[in-house]
């Protein structure tokens, strides 16, 4: 019995050495972690775009003359603004001008016969009538009468030949005068001249029947600046126009661009090895901003679909997986659930399971920081 006493003892003297050294020499030493209160404020719900969104121009004009030529006047170079009806471009007249005025000297030339065979037309007519009255008078016969009936219609026919021929040829000079209008190249809407593809000198060559005309000028109306966004298609239901957005453009890094959603696609892009998207168009609410963007330029749109002011909320960063965040109550780190409301990429509501002023992890992703590590702030 003594014997088993003494093992007793022993075994008591090792645990509990054992123990102590646990507590003290290897004890692991406390996870360092960050912490923000919950604090109210402003809370977001947001959606984004799943690929980069693109700066457009709904004005946007890759213009071409209607017709073939020598280039021969290039009144305005990349970059100057030229205004609604402006000469862009001008191609060798004289062909279509040497035609339009032939066009012209055909049509006075139909215009004074249509007159000569009105004039006898009207003669006719008189000369018609005063042999009706001789007839009556029983002094001119029945044949008489009727030749001059038969030339009154035949001048009048002629008549109305000769000013068919004279509209044909008014046609003639309106056909003429347009093709001298073709070689005259205008801006179609006032804007920019992004890129000139001609030179004074060279040939233009209009292109066959169903194939595009390569342009010779790039025209962009800066006015007309908008952002074209792809979002997931699980979004497209609470996408709506007038919905407010935050634009960010590589162009200007760090800043926060104004904007409001003003068109949502009625269908769906399904495009092989990419994610279904609905696409989204959004305009900047300062005009002026808009005009500083260069189209093509890569952009991102974050469409607010819905804010709540002075709400308790809690960095997203500190948000576990199933509604959990970690507090640290006497200097261990303690599971809490919380429920929670409308959620962003920086902020979460939170509607129940903590009070305001307490403090959160938000360092998860430290290695040893889960719930029961000892824990000291940083």
């Amino acid at each position: 019995m003594k014997r088993w006493a003494i093992r007793i003892a022993v075994l008591a003297v090792l645990v509990a050495a054992a123990v102590a050294l646990r507590l003290t020499v290897l004890a692991p030493e406390p996870v360092a972690v960050t912490v923000t209160a919950a604090e109210r404020g402003r809370v977001e719900e947001t959606v984004t775009n799943t690929r980069a969104g693109t700066v457009k121009a709904r004005r946007r004009a890759k213009l071409s003359p209607e017709v073939g030529g020598l280039v021969v006047e290039i009144p305005h170079r990349e970059g100057e603004r030229v205004e609604a009806g402006a000469v862009l471009l001008r191609l060798e007249p004289r062909l279509p001008s040497a035609e339009a005025e032939l066009a012209e000297r055909d049509l006075r030339a139909a215009e004074a016969r249509r007159h000569e065979a009105c004039v006898a037309a009207e003669w006719a007519v008189r000369e018609r009538g005063r042999l009706e009255r001789l007839a009556e008078a029983g002094i001119l016969s029945a044949d008489q009468l009727d030749r001059a009936a038969t030339e009154a219609e035949t001048s009048a026919a002629a008549c109305a030949a000769a000013g068919a021929v004279a509209a044909r040829g008014r046609s003639a000079v309106a056909v003429a005068r347009t093709r001298v209008e073709q070689t005259v190249l205008r801006a179609p809407f006032g804007g920019v001249i992004a890129d000139l593809f001609v030179e004074i000198g060279e040939w233009i060559t209009p292109a066959p029947p169903a194939v595009p005309v390569p342009p010779v000028l790039d025209l962009i109306d800066p006015s007309s600046i908008y952002l074209s966004a792809p979002m997931d298609e699980v979004d497209a239901g609470s996408l709506v126009p007038g919905l407010p957005a935050r634009i960010t453009v590589d162009s200007r890094p760090g800043e926060e661009l104004a904007g409001r959603v003003v068109r949502v696609a009625p269908y769906v892009e399904d495009v092989e090895e990419q994610n279904r998207t609905v696409e989204i168009e959004a305009e900047l609410a300062d005009p002026g901003a808009a005009a500083t963007l260069l189209p093509g330029t890569s952009a991102d749109v974050e469409v607010i679909l819905e804010v709540r002011e002075g709400v308790l909320r809690i960095p997203t960063s500190a948000l576990m997986e199933g509604g959990r965040v970690l507090v640290v109550e006497d200097g261990v780190l303690v599971e809490r659930p919380v429920e929670v409301g409308l959620s962003n990429w920086d902020w979460t509501e939170v509607r129940s399971g903590l009070e305001e002023g307490e403090a959160v992890v938000t360092s998860l992703d430290r290695a040893g920081v889960e719930p029961g590590a000892e824990a000291v702030l940083e």
